[in-house]
């Protein structure tokens, strides 16, 4: 699996909050072992699942209000 830039291209969200989301997603993906990021089209690639996660709505994420 490469990067999904179709799915990146088609966003109408705010990519700054949505790329901040896949990180956090990456970093989930991988502590926990997913096994989704060992089946064989995507071949351990985490960032590049998560990134299909978010931009394709498969996840949904919340941005938190800020502490200032």
């Amino acid at each position: 699996m490469i990067f999904p830039l179709e799915q990146l291209v088609k966003f109408s969200g705010n990519v700054y909050e949505a790329t901040a989301a896949a990180s956090r997603r990456a970093f989930q993906l991988a502590m926990t072992q997913d096994s989704v990021i060992f089946e064989n089209e995507n071949d351990g690639k985490t960032v590049s699942v998560a990134a299909k996660q978010i931009f394709g709505s498969d996840v949904h994420y919340k941005i938190g209000e800020s502490n200032s």
